[in-house]
């Protein structure tokens, strides 16, 4: 509550006055809602409502009730025009500076994002199971809608001979993946985004007439007592744009959960939804993924049995993915990372392209 002298401008809403003479100088003021004032002089007053473009009161007195409101003489509304867009087009600013900055900041995964990873990973509603077999199962989540458009799948596998921990060192370690990826056409990580996260490349094989793919991903992780985590989604970087002799991938969500079940055994979830890009229609990318998942679950089951005789012989102590001061990475902020969606990127139509290289190659 003030007290004003003189003329009294009155706020109303978003900020709007009105100004009120009352028959007094000395003058009580109380907001009581946005549009709603008690104005009180000389043990007298009344309630200002807002009405439009037009002020009312409703008297104390109690002789009059709120449905015979009155418009009072001399009440003006004005509306500052110049001011209040100024203080608009200051706030939209604000707001657009924040949006910005939402954005640049979470582009790298939080709880949430790994929680609901989580919840994914280990849900049956919903999915669909395709192969179940000798400890492996692999599931297929059920489409929405009738629009074609690649699976989101998932496989799960007993291991009862390898860790949990050795499981995670094994997709984690880059020169590794070169010793028993048999597909592998070059990777390497190209910076440190933070202590749990960096951005990758990453080419692989395909049979022909199909041809080569890469992708380039952010990939984060998360170690708990009980648990790893790691997740990727593919993103562009300002210095790694698509190659002309490549088809560049899509990862849209990609990542795998581990989970102790002993000293030297664990549950093993891979999850994955990527698209190829290229001229292949999705029913045979989605048919594909559900016969190559399950000999791909193998080669990895079986890289993590020969992984730690190997990293004996291979710097032993070096896993900056556990231990981050071991990083001899670039960094980069962030920010200069942006979401990569499979729609921006162009459809090739890869077995045209290569029969016209295959015969300029013969020429």
């Amino acid at each position: 509550m003030v007290i004003v002298q003189g003329p009294i401008p009155l706020l109303f809403g978003r900020g709007l006055p009105l100004i009120f003479s009352p028959p007094s100088t000395h003058t009580w003021v109380r907001t009581l809602s946005r549009k709603r004032v008690l104005v009180e002089w000389n043990g007298s007053g009344m309630l200002l409502d807002l009405i439009g473009d037009r002020c009312a009161y409703i008297s104390l007195s109690g002789r009059q009730r709120p449905e015979e409101r009155q418009i009072i003489p001399g009440v003006q509304r004005r509306l500052f025009t110049p001011a209040r867009e100024e203080r608009k087009r200051s706030e939209e600013l604000k707001e657009l500076k924040a949006i910005m900055s939402r954005q640049h900041s979470s582009i790298l995964p939080g709880e949430e994002a790994f929680a609901d990873f989580k919840k994914q990973c280990l849900s049956t509603e919903n999915w669909i199971n395709k192969y179940d077999s000798d400890g492996m199962q692999v599931w297929i989540e059920v489409q929405k809608n009738s629009v074609p458009k690649v699976h989101k799948i998932k496989c799960k596998m007993a291991i009862k001979d390898v860790s949990a921990a050795t499981m995670y060192d094994v997709i984690h370690d880059g020169e590794y993946r070169k010793r028993w990826d048999p597909n592998v056409l070059e990777s390497f990580d190209i910076a440190r985004l933070s202590d749990n996260a960096d951005v990758g490349y990453y080419s692989w094989i395909c049979p022909k007439p199909i041809k080569n793919r890469d992708v380039v991903t952010l990939r984060s992780w998360q170690v708990t007592d009980d648990e790893y985590t790691i997740i990727n989604f593919s993103v562009k970087h300002p210095k790694h744009p698509p190659h002309s002799h490549l088809v560049r991938a899509v990862s849209i969500l990609t990542g795998y959960l581990i989970k102790p079940t002993g000293p030297n055994s664990c549950t093993f979830i891979y999850l994955s939804q990527a698209d190829p890009k290229g001229s292949l229609p999705k029913w045979v990318v989605n048919k594909a993924s559900q016969v190559l998942a399950p000999r791909v679950m193998m080669s990895v089951h079986k890289a993590g049995q020969n992984y730690p005789a190997w990293k004996q012989q291979n710097s032993p102590n070096l896993k900056p993915w556990l231990h981050p001061e071991q990083s001899t990475l670039a960094t980069m902020d962030p920010a200069e990372l942006s979401i990569q969606r499979a729609d921006s990127l162009e459809n090739v139509d890869e077995l045209t392209k290569l029969d016209v290289m295959d015969s300029e190659n013969s020429s």
